[in-house]
């Protein structure tokens, strides 16, 4: 290897061009497909403005009603984080929804002054199959919860300056910065710190953490039946044999946080649920997210296959480029992307795909053409 390293590293004058299968605008497509712009400058000037102006206010609304920061002189020797807006269109009902939202340029956050501890746990996939399964035998309630705004909930243990939001400065207070009260979007440790408030929120009222999984909070009501509540950030599903139950632990949370009641749960995490009560069965299906995906790679007219790696398509390390031009060639390509979306789909409700996934990944450092291929061509 050592005897190759000028191969390996030498700039190549060779001009780029991205193989046919792939365009780079699919790296951003999850964010520009629906027209959202991606400054203040962008939604001030689009002929949607006046939306995107009502969502920025909204969002500032909340900002102060929850507290967030309070307008200070900038201490010496301290810097003001910088932020951004950051803006989505949701379909609701069929109808489009704007949201805008302040987010924290975290990267701009020093370790040991404005942040110390950030990891966050989220409930593990293993765990949402085994209540599925556990709901399913025992036909108990399933309810879905989502926290507004979760992160803001979160309390700051350090001391941290921002810069105020563009287009929403104070006049005549240009100079003062905003010190934070409560955390915020985009934060190293924004995450961590509504972990740990929802938590202590939990065992205060007299529920179990899992040692396992400790997005999984347990307790038994009057008659030793199981009460059951798995968390993914601001997602959450509620689990127990009475509907009071259920409704009294919506009402503790609404009285804590604030919640939007989704009802019967349907959608998880991109997961569909359907369940026949009668049966005691639950499906999961992930239809629509698979979907997405092909659409993504440009594979949603592909002739679909009866297994997910013919025995006769052998894909091996001597497939990888071996040449400064052959990997050039394949610098464009979404390779890993497509291992990574594949997975989720292998983990959540896909197990039949583990295989040729765990193969794919191999290559995933230096992918080659035989990889990429589209088998049904």
């Amino acid at each position: 290897m050592n005897d190759n390293m000028d191969h390996w590293v030498r700039c190549s004058t060779r001009i780029r061009r991205n193989v046919s299968r792939f365009d780079p605008s699919l790296h951003y497509i999850m964010l520009t497909d629906e027209g959202e712009p991606l400054t203040y400058k962008e939604a001030k000037a689009c002929e949607h403005s006046n939306k995107w102006e009502l969502a920025m206010q909204e969002e500032i609304k909340a900002l102060h009603s929850n507290n967030t920061w309070d307008l200070v002189e900038l201490p010496k020797g301290r810097k003001a984080i910088p932020n951004k807006w950051v803006y989505k269109i949701k379909t609701v009902d069929d109808k489009p929804k704007y949201k805008a939202r302040l987010v924290a340029k975290g990267y701009a956050q020093t370790k040991g002054i404005d942040f110390q501890e950030v990891f966050s746990p989220v409930v593990k996939m293993t765990t949402l199959r085994v209540l599925f399964a556990i709901v399913a035998a025992l036909d108990l309630e399933l309810d879905q919860m989502d926290v507004h705004t979760a992160f803001l909930h979160g309390d700051i243990d350090e001391e941290l300056y921002m810069k105020q939001p563009e287009g929403f400065v104070i006049p005549g207070k240009e100079h003062l910065v905003c010190k934070l009260n409560r955390s915020l979007y985009g934060l190293k440790q924004a995450s961590r710190q509504w972990y740990k408030k929802f938590d202590a929120f939990m065992l205060k009222h007299g529920y179990k953490r899992s040692h396992v999984d400790h997005c999984l909070y347990t307790k038994r009501d009057e008659n030793g039946s199981p009460i059951i509540l798995v968390l993914y950030v601001d997602d959450m599903l509620i689990a127990a044999k009475k509907r009071s139950t259920v409704d009294v632990l919506k009402k503790q949370l609404k009285s804590a946080f604030s919640m939007k009641d989704l009802g019967g749960a349907e959608h998880v995490l991109g997961v569909r649920i359907r369940r026949q009560r009668e049966q005691h069965t639950l499906y999961l299906s992930q239809e629509k997210y698979i979907d997405k995906v092909l659409d993504r790679f440009c594979m949603a007219d592909a002739k679909p296959l009866g297994v997910p790696l013919q025995p006769y398509d052998k894909i091996s390390k001597e497939d990888c480029p071996k040449t400064q031009e052959a990997i050039n060639d394949m610098q464009g390509v979404p390779y890993a992307s497509a291992c990574g979306s594949l997975m989720y789909a292998m983990v959540a409700t896909r197990p039949d795909i583990a295989y040729v996934v765990g193969v794919i990944s191999r290559f995933m450092d230096n992918p080659g053409k035989a990889h990429w291929k589209d088998p049904s061509s």
